[in-house]
């Protein structure tokens, strides 16, 4: 990781530690929600004005929400922000094999029309894995 995502990483976790703020350590995935979408809200109009100054500040948010939530997932044992990073790798390397593979498309509309149908396929996948590992958590232990 670079200097800046080490340095706010150390920040996130120091809020999140119990001499940090107690109002970073109240917060929850719900809890985080509208302040999400209000950043979301305003990264898209930094980004429609073009302005490069705010598009950075904004992004910026956005990026704290990512290691905020990656913090609360791991402090509950759930996922890393090392996991959160190695998945959407893996993701967009999937998803593009006409870079990371050996399939090759005519135009971007190709692109998409092959994006749409891997995603798809994730998301069956996904329910599939999720259906599993609810039905094993309500069987009972032999």
């Amino acid at each position: 990781m670079a200097r800046g995502l080490d340095q706010l990483k150390a920040v996130v976790a120091r809020l999140r530690s119990p001499s940090g703020c107690p109002w970073d350590r109240e917060q929850t995935h719900r809890s985080l929600v509208p302040f999400l979408r209000e950043e979301a809200k305003e990264l898209e109009v930094a980004l429609r004005r073009g302005r490069w100054h705010e598009i950075e500040d904004e992004l910026g948010d956005i990026l704290f929400h990512v290691m905020l939530h990656a913090k609360i997932a791991e402090q509950e044992g759930r996922f890393t922000l090392e996991d959160v990073a190695r998945s959407q790798a893996l993701k967009l390397m999937r998803r593009h094999p006409h870079v990371f593979g050996d399939r090759t498309f005519k135009n971007a509309a190709e692109v998409l029309s092959h994006w749409k149908e891997v995603k798809t396929k994730e998301r069956r996948l996904r329910e599939r894995d999720v259906a599993r590992r609810s039905a094993r958590k309500r069987a009972p232990r032999r």
